[in-house]
């Protein structure tokens, strides 16, 4: 029998059984392995996907089921998980250290999951420790069902990009200024689909940079799928001339309105309806550039790509769009996150509105105030933390831990508020209550804007606001149609407040997407048990690891 189809049946064997009736598979196979590139003119190692960086797409529909062999050829262990992608009833395969043991240098896994009931633009990454930062990033689109009517006309085509900031040092690098007790300090530049900028400025842009080129037909309308895959950098996104139509934010469909420019955060995925009306006199620039940054870097941390119509006269010229006009105005952005709405008359996944889920009516049962701080020393190690906790991961993922009743892994004791008390390292998690409504409210006392991304749910984005938040902001929620995602920003000094049901049982990573704080402790996990249903969730091809190594075929 050919090795390919072996896989594909082995593979077919693994899956759930309460996804095989009816719904389609999608079959991948992936080597992922360090990649040469010269993203911004230096010579590095990249991580690649099938030797390609970025990596290949999932492109799906609703309720497929999908599978993903990995070959882990790197020199140490990998993970990926799928930014977005909810998981029901299949927690395990989530691809984050609570959930999953490693895959070892030079193994196979593969991940089996359905992508229930969920529409959108989304992405995958490496989780395992600043592996983000070297690349291995790819696109996840989920399409509507033929039966479900997309809320807009169907576009003439579908463009991805990736967005973010980048270090000419390697991930390995980074990590080992981190433990030193390093800040990173600024980027080297910002990436577009893992190209450099284009030399719109010979001062600012050395020659030879390979750049990305987004070829368009005039007339045509494009959906642009933008994700934020950076490091720790804000981005605002503009293309020249042209209005950015947004519809659609992390598998919600958005109430349609027109932006020049937005300011997209780390982690964050945004589409938009772009239509080419203008007269092509010349090519037009695709821009990326930093947000709440020392004016003196800004144009080192721009990337810029090329929009090129087939009947262009010309190549771009000129100054770049401008953006927002305080780079330190973090009301602009703030007043433009509060713009994005849910579209409460569309269909989602399904065929009732999405706003058929009327949350603003539903009793909270769960309330945590969530206190970032600044990096700080703890026990003589630079440490970040949630209500002054830094998350360790423990040799035993969370999940084997629950099911095989391992004891001292982790404690269910998170604080649901600041104890203000001394920082300290420990693996404590939060408790939650399965189908309870939880509130949780983002305080960010540190002196940059942090994203934060919750796996397993989408949750509604109710509030955000300077200050500290009290009881009393709560008069201030949008109780009606705030969006639903999973990637919200929290601005420095100011707050954000999220209700999300917890209707999805697993152990669910709450994590700052900004690298850099992620791997100091900046995250925290959610307990959620179905009291009618103690099946466990561990598939035939589990890898065993610390307390449970002994398991290991």
């Amino acid at each position: 029998m050919p090795p390919l189809l072996l896989l594909l049946l082995l593979a077919a064997a693994l899956a759930p059984a309460r996804a095989r009736a009816g719904d389609p598979y999608a079959y991948y196979n992936w080597e992922v392995s360090y990649v040469s590139a010269q993203p911004l003119g230096v010579k590095q190692k990249v991580i690649g996907i099938n030797g390609q960086f970025p990596g290949p797409p999932l492109n799906v529909t609703t309720n497929w089921n999908v599978v993903v062999n990995v070959r882990n050829a790197l020199d140490e262990p990998l993970l990926l998980t799928w930014n977005g992608v909810q998981q029901r009833k299949t927690a395990w395969q989530d691809g984050v250290l609570g959930t999953n043991c490693a895959i070892p240098a030079g193994w196979n896994w593969t991940y089996t999951f359905q992508v229930k009931d969920q529409v959108g633009s989304f992405f995958y990454f490496p989780s395992t420790p600043l592996h983000r930062a070297a690349g291995g990033y790819g696109a996840i689109t989920i399409n509507n069902r033929d039966v479900i009517p997309i809320p807009f006309g169907f576009p003439d085509g579908d463009i991805t990009l990736f967005i973010g900031d980048w270090y000419n040092r390697g991930h390995k690098e980074l990590r080992r200024a981190l433990d030193g007790g390093t800040l990173l300090g600024v980027p080297d530049g910002v990436l577009i689909n893992g190209l450099g900028p284009y030399q719109y400025n010979e001062s600012v842009v050395p020659p030879g940079i390979v750049y990305e080129r987004i070829n368009v037909e005039p007339g045509k309308t494009y959906r642009f799928r933008v994700h934020n895959v950076g490091v720790s950098t804000s981005l605002n996104f503009r293309i020249q001339n042209h209005n950015l139509l947004l519809v659609e934010t992390e598998g919600s469909y958005t109430s349609q309105q027109n932006y020049t420019n937005l300011d997209i955060h780390v982690g964050q995925s945004y589409s938009f309806l772009v239509t080419m009306d203008q007269n092509a006199s010349s090519d037009y620039y695709v821009v990326a550039s930093a947000r709440f940054v020392d004016a003196a870097v800004v144009d080192k941390l721009t990337g810029v790509a090329i929009l090129h119509y087939s009947n262009s006269q010309g190549p771009a010229s000129g100054p770049l769009p401008d953006p927002p006009n305080d780079q330190y105005d973090t009301a602009f952005s703030i007043n433009q996150a509060r713009s994005i709405r849910w579209n409460v008359t569309a269909s989602g996944a399904r065929p009732n509105p999405q706003g058929s889920f009327h949350y603003g009516d539903i009793t909270v049962t769960n309330v945590y105030l969530l206190q970032s701080r600044a990096p700080e020393l703890i026990d003589g190690k630079l440490r970040s933390t949630l209500n002054e906790i830094s998350y360790i991961a423990p040799s035993t993922p969370l999940v084997l831990a629950q099911i095989f009743n391992v004891p001292g892994v982790f404690k269910l004791d998170f604080p649901n508020h600041p104890m203000n008390r001394l920082p300290k390292v420990d693996t404590s998690i939060i408790n939650g209550t399965y189908k309870g409504f939880m509130e949780i409210i983002f305080q960010n006392n540190a002196t940059n804007v942090q994203s934060y991304h919750l796996d397993g749910y989408a949750f509604f984005v109710v509030g955000m606001d300077y200050g500290l938040w009290t009881e009393n902001s709560r008069g201030t929620y949008n109780k009606w149609d705030g969006v639903a995602r999973s990637t919200i920003q929290v601005f420095p000094g100011a707050w954000t407040a999220i209700l999300v049901f917890l209707d999805n049982a697993g152990i669910w990573n709450l994590r700052v997407q900004n690298l850099d704080t992620w791997y100091l402790g900046q995250e925290v996990y959610i307990n959620v048990v179905n009291p009618e249903d103690n099946s466990s969730t561990l598939p035939d091809n589990a890898i065993f690891c610390g307390a449970l190594s002994s398991l290991q075929e």
